[in-house]
């Protein structure tokens, strides 16, 4: 049989993509062997990251990903995207015109793995944990609006708000607010290493190799109660190298799908070979890259500094060499799919030019060239990172007006250094914590930002930030956000790169793969299945 491309369309708005039910989108038998996925991301725990699965912890697509499935949330994204809906909860919703007090009621028989009821006060002591943690990952900022947590009998759960708060039903759907069992983890200390006790349709074995995480075994909680339906008994995800470890292991039949992160080569190879039983399904996604600067490191600290290098960046170019048509140029922090985007660094910078990024300087008597040090993740966004930093520098050096250096480093090495203020220029990507523009916004700009970055912006702190979260008609933000991503483009705080579709390739008998990431990246292992793909 050959192989066919799968192309699934996003519907440009306020919550992205809806996917077509085709290809991989049976829901499977939910028997026989263990589904094998394969995935580049590495889960290790450091003197730095000793509890990379503790909900109060995590905060990368990589562990959220095997959060999602083991912790339930009263909240979730269904299938296809769209406003959340409730999952551990069987109703949520605000209880007074301003949107301050959100009340819960929990599902009928909800059950932790181990068998023990969850109650409210579950709920409550999960939910606080987090805020009491305040983990140097910046994840417990998601939760910044709830002022207390407040329980009524064994199945109500009130939030009241510190302000109005539109977005709060989505972030009731992240893993920060996934419900843990109290008898297996302490208050107010992170849970270390790998363990997971939680009410979410998966139980997780990891089998590890030191301290690194090898393969992480899923396995059919059978006391879920939620609205998920679980196509499959146990999934495998084993961890790769690299891509093309994993690409190998796909093809021998060792593994049954891959996904997260998958070389441009690749996907151009599969894309275009006739000649194999392995389905390649494009789905669309809310992927970004950026620059960001510790704005306090002497040679960034100048603004100038930052806006020349936003005017010298050739986005078109660097996509153009390095991921072709699998990602588009980005001018903002809100991708081109989602309502409240606007082409800021387009409208401030316009075209790229060494002559006008030259006068920036000149104006903020800045010396050339400014010597300058990139730094890069080796081993978390793919391959093609160190080719993507190679063209940066190359097009920042040609200018005349920069000395750049790379420098690459592992993830568990790299994201410390970050948090610490040790890099005056790092690369990131970032996938939303759900499809809303605030999840583009206020993790990168509010206080407590999941950067640790010491630019502040009082006006968007105080003022801009809350006034768009008090529209529960998110299109009716447009004019706010827009102002902010004004003064991002002019602060260059963060300089946007490219945004980037997401791609599944899978042996032909698995089922489910339409749906098995959503357009925030999230892994939906329990879609799978095994059967035709027909």
């Amino acid at each position: 049989m050959n192989r066919k491309t799968l192309v699934l369309p996003a519907v440009v708005g306020l919550l992205a993509p809806v996917l077509a039910a085709c290809g991989g989108a049976d829901s499977g038998s939910g028997s026989g062997d263990a589904i094998v996925v394969g995935t580049t991301d590495r889960f290790t725990a450091t003197k730095d990251v000793p509890a990379p699965f503790d909900p109060a912890y995590a905060y990368d697509v990589g562990t959220w990903n095997v959060l999602r499935q083991t912790v339930q949330t009263l909240m979730i994204v269904p299938k296809g995207d769209g406003e959340p809906v409730p999952e551990a909860a069987k109703s949520c919703g605000f209880t007074d015109s301003g949107n301050e007090r959100y009340a819960c009621k929990l599902r009928d028989g909800l059950k932790f793995s181990n068998g023990d009821a969850v109650t409210a006060e579950d709920v409550k002591f999960s939910i606080d944990r987090a805020r009491a943690i305040k983990a140097d990952s910046g994840v417990f900022a998601l939760l910044s609006t709830i002022d207390t947590v407040e329980t009524q009998g064994d199945n109500e759960v009130i939030f009241h708000l510190k302000t109005a708060d539109a977005t709060f039903p989505s972030k009731l759907s992240t893993p920060v607010a996934g419900i843990v069992n109290p008898d297996d983890y302490d208050k107010g200390k992170l849970r270390d290493g790998f363990s997971i006790d939680g009410s979410g349709p998966y139980t997780i074995k990891a089998e590890t190799d030191g301290d690194t995480v090898t393969k992480a075994v899923f396995t059919k909680n059978p006391n879920y109660k939620g609205t998920l339906e679980v196509n499959n008994g146990e999934v495998d995800m084993v961890s790769f190298e690299d891509a093309d470890a994993m690409g190998t292991a796909l093809k021998k039949g060792d593994i049954d799908l891959m996904t997260r992160t998958m070389s441009p080569e690749q996907i151009d190879k599969l894309s275009n070979d006739a000649g194999t039983d392995i389905n390649l399904v494009e789905l669309p996604g809310l992927e970004i890259r950026y620059l960001a600067f510790n704005t306090d490191a002497p040679e960034v600290k100048t603004k100038a500094v930052r806006q020349a290098m936003a005017q010298v960046i050739d986005r078109d170019q660097l996509v153009a060499e390095v991921y072709g048509s699998q990602a588009e140029p980005l001018y903002s922090l809100v991708p081109a799919t989602i309502t409240g985007h606007s082409n800021a660094f387009v409208n401030r910078y316009s075209e790229p030019s060494a002559t006008k990024a030259k006068a920036l300087l000149e104006a903020a008597n800045i010396t050339t060239p400014v010597k300058l040090t990139l730094n890069y993740t080796t081993d978390h966004y793919g391959s093609a990172t160190k080719q993507e930093f190679e063209v940066l520098k190359k097009q920042l050096d040609a200018s005349g007006l920069f000395d750049v250096t790379i420098k690459g480093a592992a993830w568990d090495t790299f994201v410390p250094a970050e948090r610490k203020g040790d890099y005056a220029v790092y690369g990131m990507g970032w996938f939303p914590d759900f499809p809303d523009p605030d999840s583009f916004i206020a993790p990168f700009l509010d206080k407590d930002n999941f950067l640790n970055s010491p630019y502040n912006n009082a006006d968007i702190i105080t003022n801009l930030i809350p006034q768009s979260r008090r529209l529960a008609d998110r299109v009716s933000a447009d004019s706010v956000l827009t102002e902010i991503q004004d003064i991002v483009a002019d602060d260059a705080p963060i300089i946007p790169l490219w945004q980037g579709k997401q791609y599944v390739a899978a042996n032909n008998d698995v089922t489910g793969t339409a749906y098995v990431l959503n357009s925030s990246a999230s892994l939906q292992l329990w879609e799978l299945g095994r059967g035709s793909s027909n």
